[in-house]
């Protein structure tokens, strides 16, 4: 990307946040009656008066409502929810009645969880101290989009936002970004853990995010991550060959007798809930890794799966019923309508 700076381009920088709700030129921070109206009652229009947005308990406020052509190309977000799975983001494209994304806020910046603070540095999503989540994938549309966050939580809360974007011309083979969720728990015996399956399309994979809770003793990541590509039957065409190692790490991510996290441009096993003693039942684990060098490319369909699997004595496998979330992020070049209803408010939660 750098070496792109030093061109010329014909495109138009707008901004979305509580202090321009349209992203209009030159119509940021002149609001006089906002939340922040009583920190600025001396100085008055242009001083950080709507910094951020209320949203009340059960309610669904609307970010973004965007009419034109571009894309968005980062986005910044903080809250004041306790629990980051009370909120549920929704990215529409092109006005379409279906999101491309729809995800637990948290679960969308790879941090299901508030608790035990880890800066997650990467080249997709950065989660900043304390609590300053930011997203880099680029999200183009053609006619606009609609940007929403749903407020499960018992409590008015704060959100403060910027949706940086550009005004320009989409080319015909740009695709539509997406990212699904879901939860499993406890996963049924001897049964994969489904990340993504009913995608229909030409497009390709980008990333995945897991967040692993293990109900058992033991090293727990043996499983094999596979992808299901343009009309797999019972088999994949790519088949890897454990957990950590999809996640581009291995032996357990153990270092001298304890897990190790990182954080990497692509890859990551951030943050261990938990994390003393190492191998019993109860860890949680947060894991990424971004497809960007690496796409997993299809023509018709996509369905991707996990194993969960540790050890039994005697050296044999045990699958394993642990608690498992996952995202994923893909590009497709038509919009996805096939989603899994997202889960309840306590379907989400995290005991």
């Amino acid at each position: 990307m750098l070496n792109q700076l030093c061109k010329l381009h014909n495109r138009e920088t707008f901004s979305v946040s509580p202090e321009n709700t349209t992203g209009e030129k030159g119509k940021g921070g002149m609001s006089t009656d906002g939340p922040a109206l009583g920190a600025a009652r001396e100085l008055g229009q242009g001083w950080k008066v709507s910094p951020y947005l209320c949203i009340e308990s059960g309610q669904t406020a609307s970010l973004a409502n965007i009419q034109c052509q571009g894309a968005i190309k980062h986005i910044w977000i903080t809250t004041s929810a306790q629990d980051y799975r009370e909120l549920i983001l929704r990215f529409y494209w092109d006005g379409s009645d279906c999101p491309s994304v729809e995800v637990p806020f948290g679960d969308f910046f790879a941090s299901a969880t508030r608790t035990e603070y880890r800066p997650l540095s990467s080249l997709a999503v950065c989660v900043n101290p304390r609590s300053g989540f930011n997203c880099y994938w680029e999200m183009p549309f053609r006619k606009g989009f609609h940007m929403t966050l749903e407020n499960r939580s018992s409590e008015m809360i704060r959100t403060y936002y910027q949706i940086d974007c550009e005004k320009k011309e989409i080319p015909e083979d740009a695709l539509y970004f997406h990212a699904q969720f879901r939860r499993t728990n406890p996963l049924p015996y001897m049964q994969p853990f489904t990340i993504l399956d009913n995608v229909q399309g030409n497009g390709h994979y980008v990333g995945t995010y897991l967040f692993w809770g293990v109900h058992n003793n033991g090293w727990w990541g043996e499983g094999e991550m596979k992808f299901f590509l343009d009309g797999d039957g019972q088999f994949p065409t790519v088949c890897g060959t454990g957990t950590e190692d999809y996640f581009c790490g291995s032996h357990n991510f153990d270092v001298e007798g304890r897990y190790q996290e990182f954080t990497s441009p692509y890859t990551g096993m951030y943050k261990v809930e938990a994390t003393d003693p190492t191998y019993l039942s109860q860890r949680r684990f947060h894991m990424y890794r971004w497809h960007i060098c690496d796409p997993i490319y299809f023509k018709k369909d996509i369905k991707v799966t996990i194993q969960a699997l540790g050890w039994r004595k005697e050296g044999r496998y045990l699958p394993l019923q642990d608690d498992i979330s996952s995202v994923a992020y893909w590009y497709q070049s038509t919009i996805c309508k096939t989603f899994p209803p997202i889960p309840d408010r306590n379907q989400l939660e995290i005991i």
